[in-house]
């Protein structure tokens, strides 16, 4: 019978790529119902049977299982979906752990269609939305902490394998369906459109500030990179009362840094005589950069007891000089997106704040140019997909 996505029972669409060209083309799937109860088991033996007809059998039962499960699952109609870089790596199979058809998106917002019968916290019509992970374990000490994101056993939005043994699949969909601890419920006042890069982008900056300490008014915060996640660390920075000095190679995004996006200051990396001026002047640096770049510049820019913060998925290792630590007690980390808790405290505040992602919406059928664009950094600063008026199917 295939693989298990196959006996789904609830019909979707989406856009997929097939193999490591990256390329994507419609594609005709299947997601879990919402479901009336939660029946689970695993079959390990079954007599009476041939090994064909048990097989058979095996695969009709955990076709009702399927069937049957989705109690707490909520299902909404997929509006938006914000392009992440990652989703270029993951395309392309950057990162080794690509398996295709690969349906991409975690940043996806939209309006629930349909509820499990136990679903205790949405109602059809709620706008909502999902981000990187769709389950964890939760009975690690990481979930009971609220940090589903660092589960060991943390279920990706796309790309993994969910508790039924099925593919998980992204945002360049129709549908989405999940369990309803990981959907985000979006404020009226926060438009979807804007809304949708902040499941990723939003609190991939929002929790290292507020974790590391970054979000107290009066310090002073440099953000490294303005692209999707630098404009960002901008803003929420800023809403949070910080002084915020932009660090990036390109001298022309200086007037976009501070009169557009309200930065206090601007340095160029290339500039040794702007680095040495601002040296031991920052409580912490975002570092949203993605590609191969030298630390101790920034870390000279480190105040004592300062703090680097590296949230930039990079492929390969960089160098980290010991003795500028030593002699600043200064500190180089990293953070991973946050936990279903953190992610809504995250919209909650960009709602009251009025902070939204600075987007380009897209058609469906331009995604294959945008992801070239987006090699070349040609966007400002996120590309996000309309999906409730273009996707449509061909079936």
């Amino acid at each position: 019978m295939g693989d298990l996505a196959e006996v789904q029972p609830k019909k979707a669409f989406g856009w997929a790529a097939r193999d490591t060209s990256g390329v994507l083309s419609p594609f005709t799937f299947s997601r879990r119902a919402t479901g009336e109860k939660d029946v689970s088991f695993k079959v390990l033996y079954c007599g009476g049977f041939s090994r064909k007809a048990f097989w058979k059998l095996k695969w009709f039962l955990i076709f009702i299982v399927c069937r049957a499960t989705g109690e707490k699952d909520v299902s909404f109609k997929v509006l938006y979906c914000g392009i992440c870089h990652s989703d270029f790596h993951m395309l392309k199979n950057d990162w080794g752990t690509s398996t295709y058809p690969l349906v991409p998106g975690h940043e996806i917002v939209g309006v629930v269609t349909e509820i499990g019968s136990k679903v205790e916290n949405f109602k059809v019509g709620d706008k909502v939305g999902v981000g990187c992970m769709v389950g964890s374990c939760h009975s690690c000490d990481n979930c009971a902490d609220n940090l589903e994101n660092y589960c060991p056993k943390m279920i990706l939005t796309y790309g993994a394998k969910d508790l039924d043994g099925t593919t998980t699949y992204g945002g360049y969909s129709d549908i989405m369906v999940a369990d309803e601890h990981f959907i985000v419920r979006i404020p009226d006042n926060l438009p979807l459109d804007v809304g949708a890069p902040l499941l990723c982008a939003g609190i991939t900056v929002y929790s290292p500030l507020k974790y590391y300490g970054l979000d107290k008014p009066g310090m002073h915060v440099g953000v490294v990179g303005l692209g999707g996640l630098g404009h960002v660390a901008v803003k929420f920075a800023k809403a949070m009362g910080v002084k915020v000095t932009v660090i990036s190679t390109s001298p022309n995004k200086k007037k976009e840094a501070i009169e557009h996006l309200g930065a206090d200051s601007f340095l160029v990396s290339r500039n040794q005589d702007e680095l040495q001026a601002a040296t031991s002047t920052m409580d912490g640096i975002i570092d949203t950069v993605s590609a191969p770049h030298a630390l101790p510049p920034l870390i000279a820019l480190l105040k004592t007891n300062g703090k680097l913060v590296l949230i930039g998925g990079l492929e390969k290792p960089l160098e980290l000089p010991v003795f500028p630590l030593l002699m600043g007690r200064k500190i180089v980390g990293g953070s991973l997106i946050g936990g279903m808790k953190e992610t809504q405290e995250m919209i909650n505040f960009a709602a009251k704040h009025n902070i939204a992602a600075d987007i380009e919406v897209i058609p469906i059928d331009y995604v294959n140019t945008a992801m070239k664009r987006l090699l070349k950094t040609d966007v400002r600063y996120r590309f996000v997909i309309d999906i409730g008026n273009t996707m449509k199917s061909t079936s």
